[in-house]
C-alpha cells in the first residue's frame, strides 16, 4: 500500500481540481471569491516557515468539500504551500485509514511534514457546521413518514445555501484547521 506521501506525489493540485469539478464548481468558486484570510495571522506565518504538503481527500459532488476545500485554497495560497487532492472513491485504501465515526466521510485534510509523515489530520467539518447539521437532522421526520424525503431535500437546499453564503461557516473552517494544525506545526 502507498504511503501518504506517494499518494501525495500521484494526486493533482488542488488549483486543477477544482478547475475540473464537474458539481458544485460554481459554489465552490463563490465561496473561494468571497474568503479572505485573516490578516497577520500567526498560522499563516508558521505553515510559511515549515512549509509543509496537504493532502486532501475529497469528492466534487460534496457540499462540505464544495465549502471546505475553497477555504483551504485560499489559505494555501496566503502561505504559498502545496496542496493536492485525491478522490476518495478510487482510494478506498486511504480514506479507510482516516474514517470518522466509522464512515467515509469527506473532505479529510492530511498535514505532511518535510519527512511525508502525517503530522496532523482534519476533517470533515468544523464543530460550528457540525452543529447546524445536526440541529437541522434533528429536525426530520422519521424515515417511514412520507414527508421524509421533502423535508430532506430542502434541508440539503438550505444547507447548500449556508455552505455557500455564511461567511461565519467560512471563518469558524478556517479557525477550525488552524486550531487543529497550529499545535502540530509548532513540535
Amino acid at each position: 500500500m502507498s504511503t501518504e506521501q506517494q499518494y501525495f506525489e500521484k494526486a493533482k493540485p488542488l488549483t486543477q481540481y477544482m478547475d475540473d469539478m464537474t458539481t458544485k464548481k460554481e459554489e465552490s468558486f463563490s465561496i473561494y471569491d468571497k474568503f479572505d484570510v485573516p490578516a497577520d495571522d500567526e498560522f499563516i506565518q508558521v505553515l510559511k516557515e515549515k512549509t509543509p504538503h496537504i493532502l486532501v481527500i475529497t469528492e466534487d459532488w460534496c457540499g462540505d468539500a464544495m465549502m471546505n476545500n475553497a477555504i483551504l485554497r485560499k489559505m494555501a495560497e496566503a502561505a504559498n504551500v502545496e496542496v493536492r487532492a485525491v478522490y476518495r472513491d478510487e482510494n478506498l485504501d486511504l480514506i479507510d485509514q482516516y474514517l470518522t465515526n466509522g464512515g467515509r466521510s469527506i473532505p479529510v485534510y492530511l498535514l505532511l511534514n518535510k519527512d511525508g509523515e502525517v503530522i496532523s489530520k482534519w476533517g470533515p467539518r468544523a464543530e460550528m457546521v457540525q452543529q447546524f447539521v445536526m440541529d437541522g437532522r434533528a429536525e426530520f421526520p422519521a424515515k417511514e413518514d412520507p414527508s421524509f424525503e421533502e423535508i430532506q431535500k430542502e434541508f440539503y437546499a438550505k444547507m447548500s445555501n449556508e455552505f455557500v453564503n455564511n461567511q461565519e461557516f467560512h471563518l469558524a473552517v478556517y479557525e477550525s484547521i488552524r486550531n487543529t494544525w497550529l499545535p502540530a506545526l509548532q513540535k
